[in-house]
Parts: structure tokens; C-alpha cells; sequence
């Protein structure tokens, strides 16, 4: 009899399903909506914890910055550096102004969308303000230059560098260099980071404001640091005096240095960040868990036999016999 024609094995395999489907099923779908409003909340906090850490450090440096004005000696000798406490602190100074040769500018500073020069004038102060301060010759100076009363009064008698204003030109009328007694109250500032040694050498402008350059400059010992010129008791002012028309317009004082406080609140902030970044990491984690196949169901659609021609499923042993080629007849 005929033998019907062998049909082709069917193969049985898993389709590959895409990630967002199995994203967008309701399940995986809610979870994200909780994961991220967990991770918001999260964020939030952190935020807060932030806001908390700056409003300590606005408190603390604001309360830095209203402390009532010191003498300045009393902060820092004449013969150490400036410690970082001392900057933007406000100090009250009383000495003579130097000589008008000693006076000296600062190029590129801008006023009022203006470029021009900051005018700074030494102040020697008082003897009381540096005796016993300690080696004469620390700062650097000329210390050896002279001989007799004349040098020894020379170099004990120190120095601070005052910013005294801005002016649009070195020429201005206001640039002037005050002569007589002063007392005055500024605010501490420190040398730039810029190099200006070179300018030493081409005149009294220099490019940055450094004490490593100007003491090359005087013959006395100078505070390591500035005293930006806020106020002029009027009583002891020389001349020109501040205030008065042809004076240099005032500058900022420096703002004071932050001051640190409640740095455990930042690491609280970065503490919530991180666990809602977890968060999400989870879910996605849970989530691709999910979309990878079952192996076990994968290893019984692979191993379920095929089907025989007749619709049936074939056996191991039908499997294992010889096809049958049909004869023509059957003898008796």
C-alpha cells in the first residue's frame, strides 16, 4: 500500500518576549510606581539634610563676620603668617601713613563695570602694635640697611598694607597718598594665589595682590596679610582724608571663609541618594530576573520528541527502528 509522505518535525522553542512588555504588565508596572515614589521620598530627605547643612554654615560664618572689631595684633603677630581664623575678620589699626614712595597699585580691578586700580598704602602702626613680636628681620626687609638709633628704629617699627579704594587711572587726584596719624577698621584679607614676583622689577603696579612681592619693596617688616579699608575715625584721619571727594571709592571686604559646620548632615544627604538609587537598582534587578526564561521550563520544551507522520507521538522505540522500505507483494 502507498506510504503517506514523512511530515516535517515540528521544532518547539521559546519566543523571545521584549522588556517592556514584561515592563508594562501591571505588576512590574506598579512596583516601579512604588520604587520611585519611595526613591522620591528618599531624595527629598536628602535634599533636607543638605539644606540643613547649609543653613548651619550660613549661621556660622554669618556669626564670624559679626564679630565686634579687634586690634589687630591680637589676632596674629607681625612675625607668623596669617592663620586661616584671621581672614575677613575685621581689625582696627592705628599708626602713620608711609611715605607717598612707598604706596603702591594693583592693575586689572574692576569698580562699577569699570576697570582700574586698587590703591595700596603701608600703615606703619604704633610700637605697641609689634613690640616684642619677635626676629625683626622675618618678613624679610632690609634690616642690615643703616646703622645706629635711626636702624634699629627701623626695623622695629612694622607694617600693614592697607587697600585703600579704587581708582579708574594711577593719575587720579584721588590716588593720592594720605600722610599722618590714622586709626582705621578693615577687613583682613590674604595674598592671591597669582605670581607677581616679576613686577617687582618694573615699577610700583603690580598685577596681584601678594605680600611675598611687596616685601621686597619697603624697608620694614609687613603683616603677612592685607587690611581692606572699611571705615576712617575722622578724629585721627590725615590728609586727604577718607570719605572726602578725591578719596579712592572703597572695595568689598573679603567674604569670610565658610565655615564647616554640620558636615554629618552631608553625609546623611548622600546616605538617602544612595538608598534611593538602591531602590531602583532593585527593581530593575527583580524585574530582569523575571523576564529571563524558566530553564527548567526551557529544558522540557527542548527535550518534549517529535512528532511521527501520523499525528502521534513517536516513541524511544519507534525512534530507534530501521525505516521499512514497502515490497511489492507478499508471497503465500
Amino acid at each position: 500500500m502507498p506510504v503517506a509522505p514523512a511530515a516535517e518535525p515540528v521544532e518547539t522553542q521559546l519566543v523571545a518576549r521584549p522588556l517592556w512588555r514584561t515592563i508594562l504588565t501591571p505588576r512590574w508596572t506598579g512596583l516601579l510606581v512604588f520604587a520611585l515614589a519611595i526613591a522620591s521620598v528618599m531624595s527629598v530627605l536628602g535634599v533636607w539634610q543638605l539644606d540643613v547643612y547649609r543653613s548651619k554654615t550660613a549661621a556660622a560664618t554669618a556669626g564670624r563676620a559679626a564679630i565686634s572689631p579687634v586690634a589687630l595684633e591680637s589676632l596674629f603677630s607681625i612675625d607668623s603668617g596669617l592663620p586661616a581664623a584671621a581672614v575677613a575678620r575685621r581689625v582696627t589699626v592705628t599708626g602713620s601713613w608711609a611715605p607717598a614712595a612707598d604706596q603702591l597699585f594693583i592693575s586689572d580691578r574692576a569698580h562699577n563695570n569699570q576697570d582700574g586700580f586698587w590703591v595700596i598704602t603701608p600703615l606703619l602702626l604704633d610700637q605697641s602694635s609689634t613690640s616684642g613680636s619677635g626676629d625683626p628681620d622675618f618678613m624679610g626687609g632690609t634690616g642690615g640697611s643703616g646703622s645706629g638709633d635711626s636702624a634699629g628704629a627701623g626695623r622695629s617699627a612694622g607694617a600693614v598694607m592697607v587697600v585703600r579704594g579704587w581708582v579708574s587711572s594711577v593719575d587720579d587726584p584721588a590716588a593720592k597718598a594720605p600722610s599722618g596719624r590714622v586709626s582705621l577698621t578693615g577687613a583682613v584679607a590674604a595674598s592671591e594665589a597669582q605670581d607677581s614676583s616679576g613686577d617687582a622689577a618694573k615699577g610700583r603696579v603690580l598685577q596681584s595682590l601678594r605680600i611675598p612681592t611687596i616685601v621686597h619693596l619697603v624697608d620694614y617688616r609687613i603683616y603677612d596679610a592685607f587690611v581692606v579699608l572699611t571705615s576712617v575715625d575722622q578724629s585721627t584721619s590725615g590728609t586727604p582724608s577718607t570719605g572726602a571727594v578725591d578719596a579712592p571709592a572703597l572695595v568689598s571686604p573679603p567674604s569670610p571663609p565658610t565655615d564647616h559646620a554640620g558636615l554629618r548632615n552631608v553625609a546623611y544627604a548622600f546616605q538617602w541618594w544612595l538608598f534611593a538609587a538602591f531602590t531602583l537598582w532593585m527593581w530593575a534587578r527583580v524585574v530582569l530576573d523575571a523576564h529571563r526564561p524558566d530553564p527548567e521550563l526551557a529544558a522540557e520544551l527542548g527535550a518534549q520528541p517529535e512528532p511521527d507522520p501520523a499525528g502521534e507521538p513517536a516513541t524511544e522505540g519507534d525512534r530507534a527502528q530501521e525505516p521499512v522500505e514497502p515490497s511489492g507483494t507478499v508471497s503465500a
